[in-house]
């Protein structure tokens, strides 16, 4: 009999911005797509390695009224076409509309583990084989929580320094040597 966990893959969660591109707050427009040194070089090296590369991100843009879902989705074409001519590929994508405050019975907004949860279930994958990496503390907090490893990515945004067991690297390409040295 094989354990049921033997058909789950890995995946690692990574914020979108200031993580793979450059923070534009509320980007609605997809020319403000840029992505950060060496985003897509550390994207294609973890699709080379068969994790599942999911991103997971707040929109709160869209609950506050400063873009439509329409302006998220042109910016995400984009998003993937310029990760694309990088070679790299992205297998899921999640965000979340909610303001801070509006209701989330899901806990969709990160830090909450709706979106981890629901990639989970929908890909088949392996929390506890998985890592989160992000700039923000909400990128990285849910990790306990869901089993898995975490790397914080800090910019001029973070809040704080990385809560203990959080790895810290200077880049995702960085990350994604952490991860490859971990593996």
């Amino acid at each position: 009999m094989t354990d049921a966990r033997e058909n789950l893959r890995p995946a690692v969660f990574l914020d979108r911005d200031g993580t793979i591109i450059h923070d534009r707050d509320y980007l609605a427009d997809p020319a403000g797509v840029e992505l950060l040194p060496g985003a897509a070089e550390a994207i294609a090296r973890l699709n080379g390695a068969g994790y599942v590369v999911v991103v997971v991100t707040n929109q709160s843009g869209i609950g506050r009224g400063y873009m439509t879902v329409a302006n998220y989705e042109a910016v995400h074409r984009r998003f993937i076409e310029v990760l694309g001519d990088g070679g790299a590929r992205v297998d899921a994508a999640y965000y979340a509309p909610q303001a801070p405050g509006d209701p989330d019975p899901e806990e969709m907004r990160k830090p909450g583990p709706g979106m981890y949860l629901r990639a989970a279930r929908e890909h088949g994958l392996d929390l506890a084989r998985s890592w989160l990496a992000g700039d923000r503390l909400r990128d990285v907090i849910p990790a306990a929580a869901l089993g898995a490893r975490a790397i914080l990515i800090p910019n001029h945004q973070t809040e704080g320094p990385a809560p203990r067991g959080v790895a810290v690297a200077s880049s995702l390409l960085d990350a994604v040597r952490l991860i490859e040295e971990a593996s």
